[in-house]
């Protein structure tokens, strides 16, 4: 965040926030807020502790369940998979049929 990406957020930008909970939690609410501070529209997925700890800087907060932080990553990635395909299918992308998909077949 610190020269990239800080670089690109301005007010109507949107920042999805996927924050499990962790050594580095602190850091990525950290991030949170200082997107914020810039005007980003701030999503963040956490679960339900993880929310609380982050205070009131998200304009949309979405709970995951606790889970062995093994399971974590299947957790997490639902809602960020189920953001994309509503997304691609509001803009009118057809899903089942992304452009430049290369099909190959291997033929011994």
């Amino acid at each position: 965040m610190k020269h990239g990406p800080i670089a690109l957020i301005e007010d109507t930008v949107p920042v999805i926030v996927v924050a499990p909970p962790g050594e580095l939690f602190e850091k990525t609410v950290s991030n949170v807020q200082e997107a914020a501070a810039r005007g980003a529209q701030v999503i963040l997925i956490s679960d339900a502790s993880g929310l609380q700890r982050a205070g009131g800087k998200a304009v949309a907060r979405l709970a995951v369940p606790s889970v062995h932080p093994f399971a974590a990553p299947i957790v997490y990635v639902v809602p960020v998979q189920l953001l994309a395909y509503y997304a691609a299918v509001a803009k009118g992308t057809d899903v089942d049929q992304p452009r430049n998909l290369a099909k190959s077949v291997t033929v011994e």
